[in-house]
């Protein structure tokens, strides 16, 4: 019986507190009332964390999105997630891919040309699945993880502090309106002096009755004078003490953005390693592509090797026109004595893209047609070419005359 008198009288209190708290705010919002503000300080600490709470969800959602461009697979994890439970480990893109062309190079058959070099495809392909499935791993555990841990714990640690505080402002507002109201109605109460009517008319007896309750109104509100001043004192102490407790939380932002820029770092680093690998994987295959014979190579009368870069000096285009099959050499060679002995222009189409080493030479995009001639005196290896406007040397290793 005794703990349910203690609930009720708790349920009680409570009722009323969030009573005088829903009124405060209400008198607040329309002007009615004085409201405590916060220093600047704390203001701009709040701030700070409401705008990295932000970018922090922008960022983490987006990494998502780069590291896992389906947005069913995305749902899919998240709900094993929740379950806590591991989620099917299924192929991804560029493992599908590949095992899709060493299925496909396997029915063709291994010992042709085209077959070989599908599976060899296929084979770096699911190497690149694989370092992609190592990037997502390392991204997880190193920058997304920090960030969700930070949403989700830091964070909702912050906004339970944060709303304590501002049910204490309120407390301690609400606290400073019924003090106010009560020295008011102290003063009033010292002002009026009711005495008994000697007239038996009823309607001045009705009027001192509704004087006299009005006085004993007042000055129970007087009463309530010092009981008004030790509340403020107390809600005055919690108020601080919250807000104490809630600028120590806020000032820990900034060693959230030091430890989430060394989340950052390692992020770069996985992305480093991952782009490296890709790159050296492709690297790998070009050349193995490329040690095949130039009659498996050639393609509608011209040479499929692209170089791995573009080219950016004279030197680097000496060694890529050297690697280039002789066949195709021959083809452009032929064509190029036709070209020289008519003296005229021909039409030519792009095979690779070029970078101009300098200012005398064409930049070339692959497939493009341009008009391309000789000059008396130029070397053999190049023409001049001519799109729109510009024109320049260009290399014929890079071109397949057309008829």
């Amino acid at each position: 019986m005794n703990i349910m008198d203690f609930n009720v009288k708790k349920l009680a209190a409570d009722a009323g507190t969030f009573l005088s708290r829903a009124v405060q705010f209400t008198e607040e919002k329309l002007g009615q009332a004085e409201k405590t503000e916060l220093d600047a300080h704390l203001e701009n600490l709040l701030s700070k964390a409401e705008c990295t709470k932000l970018w922090t969800e922008k960022i983490m959602k987006q990494t998502e999105v780069l590291l896992q461009p389906n947005p069913n697979a995305r749902i899919e994890e998240f709900v094993y997630e929740k379950l806590d439970r591991k989620a099917p480990s299924r192929m991804n893109n560029p493992e599908l891919l590949g095992q899709y062309m060493i299925d496909a190079g396997n029915e063709f058959g291994p010992g042709t040309a085209y077959g070989n070099a599908l599976i060899k495809c296929g084979e770096t392909q699911k190497r690149i699945g694989a370092a992609d499935r190592e990037l997502i791993q390392t991204s997880a555990i190193n920058f997304l993880t920090p960030l969700r841990n930070f949403i989700e714990g830091d964070y909702k640690t912050i906004t339970k502090e944060r709303k304590l505080l501002q049910n204490k402002r309120l407390d301690l507002d609400a606290a400073k309106t019924r003090l106010k109201k009560a020295k008011v109605a102290e003063a009033r109460a010292a002002q009026l002096n009711i005495s008994q009517p000697e007239d038996n008319n009823i309607m001045v007896n009705v009027s001192y009755m509704l004087n006299l309750l009005h006085v004993k109104w007042l000055k129970i509100w007087a009463e309530e004078v010092t009981k008004s001043e030790q509340e403020v004192r107390i809600t005055q102490s919690e108020f601080d003490r919250q807000a104490e407790i809630t600028r120590l939380l806020l000032e820990g932002i900034s060693s959230t953005h030091a430890h989430h820029l060394r989340c950052l770092n390692d992020f770069v680093e996985a992305q480093m390693t991952y782009y490296a690998q890709c790159y050296q994987y492709m690297l790998d295959l070009q050349k193995q592509l490329g040690s095949f014979p130039s009659t498996f190579l050639s393609n509608n009368n011209q040479s499929s090797t692209t170089p791995v870069q573009s080219v950016s000096s004279p030197s680097v285009l000496a060694s890529a026109s050297a690697s280039l099959p002789s066949v195709s050499n021959s083809m452009v060679t032929s064509g190029l004595s036709e070209l020289k002995s008519s003296s005229g222009s021909r039409k030519a189409r792009v095979l690779y893209d070029y970078d101009a080493a300098n200012s005398s030479e064409l930049s070339l995009l692959a497939d493009e047609v341009i008009t391309v001639y000789s000059i008396p005196g130029m070397d053999s290896d190049w023409l001049m070419g001519e799109r729109g406007n510009q024109k320049g040397k260009v290399p014929i290793t890079y071109l397949e005359l057309l008829n």
